[in-house]
């Protein structure tokens, strides 16, 4: 038996911050990074809320929230013992607010709404039972799964994306169809989170090119953050496999950005997975359903097919292909490749992988990138 529920309310499109109007007298936190803090996005949130309500604001988060910075946060929340928390930024921002809300909340303390509006398009934390957090003395990102950690509302503004730079557009867009694809050849897939991965990866092979050229189109914008959600949704359901078990780990060991691990991962993943004939057939298929490929192609032809296709749009947004472009010392790479296989044997999404895979498999799909 399989099981589909939304249990995040969504308000998207132009001004839907204006939902956030039905909000009185209350005791308003607001989480977001110290960037964010500064920037003209807060005052628009700030605008956006009746002014008889009361605010505070927690700005220290990082990217890559760590388990120092959400029992900060929890201990700030004893004090304020807010009514409504508002995450507000990018995943990390997204998921230290759900964090310290669910921690909070096993030890009692309790918030009417919590409320999740995304600046970026890609983690889809917005509306996913999931946050990650870091402990950088051990260089491991821990990814936390409950049905009691899904946000409230979920607020859709394209405004808000409007001005992310073109490299972190890419990274965040790649995201996106990560989470599509691992959630169509997860074992858990049903028709429901197939409709909305499918829907997800056309979405992003449309408009993320635009996005990154264009940035201030709020029609593509949009297009983009509703692919996020939508991928959210599906993954939150049907889960992720070894491309982020591996790439939480690229993170974790060497800062590079979650996205774009995500990105340098795809192709020697479904390369990987298409060994097995049910993920090999679910490629093929959404290779069809993007337009990649035609019923005329064997299902190998089809996933070669996905993969180039995949790889012009790297291209197109100008994302790093390979590991040198990083910067990244070979020899220190593959110094940490044992704790990397470790940990990604260890990693929780590694178990809805489609296939298998052994330490020596983590071990080709990492050396894969040297």
């Amino acid at each position: 038996m399989k099981t589909f529920s939304v249990r995040t309310r969504i308000y998207s499109g132009e001004d839907s911050l204006k939902v956030l109007q039905r909000f009185r007298q209350r005791k308003i936190w607001i989480i977001c990074d110290g960037f964010l803090a500064t920037s003209p996005l807060l005052e628009r949130l700030k605008q956006a809320l009746a002014e008889d309500n009361q605010l505070s604001l927690f700005s220290d988060i990082t990217p890559d929230p760590t388990i120092a910075t959400v029992v900060k946060g929890i201990e700030q929340m004893q004090v304020l013992r807010p009514d409504v928390v508002i995450g507000f930024g990018g995943g990390s921002a997204l998921d230290a607010a759900k964090a310290i809300v669910w921690f909070s909340r096993q030890q009692g303390i309790e918030i009417e709404t919590c409320i999740a509006i995304p600046t970026t398009s890609g983690t889809g934390s917005e509306v996913t039972s999931a946050f990650v957090i870091g402990d950088p003395q051990k260089n491991i990102k821990y990814p936390l799964f409950s049905d009691e950690i899904y946000p409230d509302i979920a607020i859709l503004d394209p405004a808000l994306v409007a001005t992310v730079p073109p490299a972190i557009t890419a990274n965040t867009g790649m995201d996106v169809l990560t989470h599509a694809l691992e959630a169509y050849v997860s074992p858990r897939a049903s028709d429901f989170t197939d409709a909305l991965a499918e829907k997800a990866a056309q979405l992003v092979f449309r408009h993320l090119p635009t996005a990154c050229r264009k940035g201030d189109c709020l029609i593509t914008r949009g297009k983009m953050h509703n692919a996020s959600t939508l991928a959210g949704i599906a993954f939150s359901q049907a889960g992720l496999g070894i491309n982020h078990a591996i790439a939480h780990q690229l993170g974790g060991q060497f800062h590079i950005a979650h996205g774009l691990a995500n990105s340098l991962l795809l192709v020697p993943v479904i390369q990987f997975n298409a060994v097995d004939n049910r993920a090999r057939k679910r490629y093929a298929r959404l290779a069809q359903v993007c337009g990649i490929s035609t019923p005329q192609c064997s299902e190998q032809q089809a996933v070669n097919q996905l993969i180039h296709q995949i790889e012009q749009l790297k291209k197109q947004c100008a994302m790093p292909r390979h590991l040198a472009e990083l910067k990244i010392d070979a020899n220190q790479f593959a110094a940490n490749i044992p704790a990397m296989i470790a940990a990604t044997l260890g990693d929780v999404t590694l178990k809805t992988t489609p296939r298998a895979a052994t330490a020596n498999d983590i071990r080709d799909v990492i050396e894969a990138l040297l």
